[in-house]
């Protein structure tokens, strides 16, 4: 068990961990949008929700104690990734700013009449599972970008890394789940997203300062 003084020290790794994991996810990529669809046309929400939910804590397990094995290597080379994390995630945050700044449209998930087909419960799994498994955003943003940040924090500061990021998919989705409950379609407002757009930019750069400070032992 943690003493309190070990929590204390490795509470920066937790919390770094929460805000890229947040920040990432935040991003209206293809999961989110199926999840808004669901959750627009009522069907299965809850379902999708928690398949894709489950689906994004694997695959941050899977990356943050995979990738700790590099951890053994050359210095060089655990800097050149994180290096790369920071590259990644300077652009990334540029990108969300200047839609922010310009208020783009965002692509925010629409229905139709085809739309309306009931969907039952293994193809609103399949769907899920299919969103989060087979959607090269999902394994560039948690599988790869969450694993290489959390090769900064050495052990066992990687693996409450990785702890902080699978509980900031718990609140996004929980809190998405909740969202649509209350506000309905009120969140396919554009105003909402833009919003989302500025807080992902401010996250982002502000989470490759800090591991730009620990690759300069600052």
């Amino acid at each position: 068990m943690l003493t309190l003084s070990q929590a204390f020290t490795l509470a920066p790794a937790f919390n770094a961990g929460l805000l890229l994991s947040l920040s990432l996810i935040m991003a209206l990529g293809p999961q989110n949008a199926h999840v808004l669809r669901m959750g627009l046309r009522g069907q299965h929400v809850w379902l999708t929700i928690g398949l894709c939910l489950l689906s994004d804590m694997l695959l941050i397990g899977l990356s943050v104690l995979g990738l700790a094995q590099l951890g053994g290597l050359s210095d060089t080379i655990k800097n050149a990734l994180v290096g790369g994390g920071i590259l990644f995630l300077l652009v990334y945050g540029a990108q969300a700013f200047a839609r922010f700044r310009t208020g783009a449209a965002t692509s925010l998930p629409q229905t139709h009449a085809s739309d309306d087909t009931v969907m039952t419960r293994r193809q609103a799994a399949l769907a899920a599972l299919a969103f989060s498994w087979l959607n090269p955003h999902v394994w560039l943003d948690t599988a790869v970008l969450l694993g290489t940040a959390s090769l900064a924090w050495g052990q066992p500061g990687n693996a409450v890394f990785g702890l902080g990021a699978a509980t900031g998919s718990v609140i996004w989705f929980g809190g998405l789940g909740l969202g649509m409950l209350c506000l309905g379609t009120r969140l396919r407002q554009p105003g909402v997203w833009r919003a989302l757009d500025g807080l992902v930019a401010l996250m982002m750069w502000g989470t490759a300062l800090v591991l730009g400070l620990g690759l300069l032992g600052l």
